[in-house]
């Protein structure tokens, strides 16, 4: 999270009477357009668009070119995903002194489904701003070709003269290597990672994953110049049309991995990395998402630090003015249409009665579905995955999060009308609440009252490693984990694999933040991040590349011997396609987990991703009074396949 955050309800009215004030006396914003181009101009900001594409192709600042080639664009990856079609129609939503819109539509021809979806590109600058508004409204009609990508996003590619230096959080504050440092550098063991062999960061490793963050955690995030004094800034002032939830990780900024380096920014509000997010759409049904408006935020400052500053300053008072009142159309709910859910959450747990937890989110989000065939979402293979898509996994409709305050009040605002699954999970509990059937209609204050939730139990805890936090962070390297190769170092730091001593260990030092395999040979096979690792064969010649399975050890002591049944609670931030964890018990098997689902955290050099849990119960006879062991062994074919725990819980269920 970010550290010492800004004052939000203070400094969004300072920003309000501040923008009010400017704007009162800007010139107003004027809009010119010939057969190709609408260009708009405020005086601080001139933005051209592209009518056949809803490309921005140039944008301004105080008189400098911000844009590279390329520009800002909407992007696709997947079945059915050509935005381009034979229909286009670029119009003007709306034209005055105050505020200027237009549209890019493409799509269908009149009448015709020939093409997967119809899409309404805007754009909007108002008088005074230095902020332009960017937003798609994506259309499938019935008839239409199916549609199903694992990745959309709007991209930036950013004036190397003007921007250098990349702020994602309060943690990754960077001066960039150059696109000459990138085009000079020695590729790895990934398509997208290289050791620099000039620059001031000279020797150290690039890695366009290193920069990949979770949306609640990076309220504005972008590029800004040591020299210039220029910032640039996304801001997403709902996460209402971001897929996954609030734990969902994605890429932000990095330098573009093809010849030059290019500043690049995204808002990747699909995104097939770390566990994938799913949109896929039947040949007949009806569907409709807006995805935005989101902000393109300039401003200048004398450092990076202080335009990093106003970024999240402004990004309060964005958020402040969601929903836009500005904004028209019949998919976009006004502020006085939408409603508001409340209540109270308390977690009783009947096994641990002064159990307390923390950060809690709760969130509404559309129904588990089952997504239509052919499921190609990600690109991946989705053995692992739940058979339906749940909100962790969902960007095909809306979703509504908050923090419940330390009491277990919540409140959701500006929810659109539907029907929905209400959901609650926090640090220091196991599990997730949830409560179906949540209809909302228009401008509702609906009240649920008090909740309590008694989170899945098996029995008593006899011991835990780590914090249910839905991440590895507590662990060894957790706390600066976007560091590409730590797994190199795993068979150094743990020369005979983590031995891990009950009532003796720390786990801050003694449990590493991933489970790799022991890699200790070279030659490796170069990956795509965005491989899905059907590429690289499970065959068992790559044991002799020095690749072996990792064995972990748990030890604990018993006074005395159980009876009745006891489960091992394995719940993971992270594994690899085709990762397999097998459990023994005082050298008894007692089964494995199962082919794990594909997240790829550990390569991607993060701490968490799609979450899930794996029980395994045995018969607690095979416990000793002494000294037991449990060994969890994470089977591996490549380097890729290290799993990630978020905690790990032995319950008993004791016979009297």
């Amino acid at each position: 999270m970010i550290k010492n955050p800004v004052p939000a309800v203070a400094l969004a009215a300072i920003f309000w009477l501040l923008i009010q004030s400017v704007s009162a006396a800007a010139p107003p914003v004027t809009l010119s357009e010939n057969a190709n181009t609408f260009t708009l101009d405020n005086g601080i900001l001139r933005a051209e668009i592209e009518k056949r594409s809803g490309a921005l192709r140039s944008l301004m600042f105080r008189g400098q070119e911000l844009l590279a080639k390329g520009g800002g664009y909407w992007s696709s990856v997947g079945r059915g995903n050509s935005h381009r079609a034979p229909g286009q129609l670029a119009s003007v939503i709306a034209s005055s002194p105050e505020r200027v819109e237009v549209s890019c539509r493409l799509g269908n021809i009149a009448g015709a489904t020939n093409i997967s979806l119809d899409t309404d590109y805007r754009y909007s600058l108002a008088r005074g701003d230095a902020t332009i508004y960017v937003a798609a409204i994506l259309h499938h009609a019935p008839g239409s070709p199916g549609y199903d990508t694992g990745e959309s996003r709007y991209c930036l590619k950013l004036n190397p003269d003007v921007f250098n230096f990349l702020s994602v959080d309060a943690d990754r504050q960077r001066l960039m290597p150059s696109g000459y440092d990138w085009d000079h550098g020695t590729q790895l063991n990934l398509k997208e990672a290289r050791r620099l062999n000039t620059g001031i960061h000279k020797g150290e490793v690039e890695h366009k994953y290193d920069y990949s963050a979770a949306f609640t955690e990076m309220p504005a995030y972008g590029w800004s110049g040591t020299k210039s004094k220029i910032g640039l800034w996304l801001i997403n002032p709902s996460l209402e049309f971001i897929g996954g939830g609030p734990t969902k990780v994605e890429l932000t900024g990095h330098l573009d991995v093809n010849p030059g380096g290019t500043p690049t920014l995204l808002n990747m509000w699909q995104g097939s990395h770390y566990g994938g997010t799913s949109v896929a759409i039947a040949p007949d049904e009806n569907w409709t998402k807006v995805v935005g408006p989101f902000a393109i935020y300039c401003n200048t400052a004398a450092t990076p630090g202080a335009m990093w500053q106003n970024a999240l300053a402004q990004a309060t008072n964005e958020m402040c003015q969601w929903p836009y009142a500005w904004f028209h159309d019949k998919n976009f709910p006004a502020a006085e249409e939408r409603g508001t859910v409340r209540g109270k959450i308390i977690l009783r747990d009947a096994f641990a009665p002064d159990a307390q937890w923390s950060n809690v989110w709760v969130g509404v989000s559309a129904p588990d579905y089952r997504p239509p065939p052919p499921n190609f979402t990600n690109g991946v293979n989705h053995a692992g995955f739940p058979p339906l898509v749940d909100w962790q996994r969902d960007a095909k409709f809306y979703q509504f999060w908050t923090r419940a305050d330390a009491a277990g009040n919540f409140q959701i605002k500006n929810v659109r009308p539907g029907n929905y699954t209400l959901h609650a999970f926090g640090d220091g509990a196991l599990g997730e609440f949830s409560l179906t059937n949540i209809t909302v209609a228009a401008a509702e204050k609906k009240p649920l009252g008090e909740l309590v939730w008694q989170p899945p139990r098996f029995g008593h805890t006899l011991w835990e490693i780590g914090v249910p936090d839905r991440t590895a962070r507590e662990f060894r390297h957790g706390d600066h984990f976007w560091q590409w190769g730590l797994y190199y170092d795993y068979a150094k730091e743990f020369p005979h694999d983590v031995d891990f001593v009950i009532g003796q260990s720390d786990w801050r030092r003694d449990w590493n933040y991933a489970q790799p395999p022991r890699i200790t040979g070279a030659n490796h096979p170069v990956i795509s991040e965005d491989d899905d690792g059907s590429n690289i064969t499970s065959a068992p010649a790559f044991r002799s590349r020095g690749i072996r399975d990792s064995t972990w050890k748990i030890q604990f002591v018993l006074t005395n011997p159980p009876a009745g049944s006891a489960t091992l609670r394995l719940a993971f931030a992270g594994a690899r396609d085709g990762s397999v964890v097998a459990v023994a018990v005082n050298a008894h098997n007692i089964g494995d987990t199962g082919r794990l689902p594909a997240t790829g955290v550990m390569h991607r050099d993060g701490i968490r991703g799609y979450w899930f849990e794996r029980d395994l119960t045995f018969d607690a006879k095979l416990l000793n009074p002494g000294t037991n062991t449990i060994a969890l062994t994470s089977y591996a074919n490549n380097w890729t396949q290290g799993v990630m725990y978020d905690c790990v819980r032995l319950e008993l269920n004791a016979k009297k």
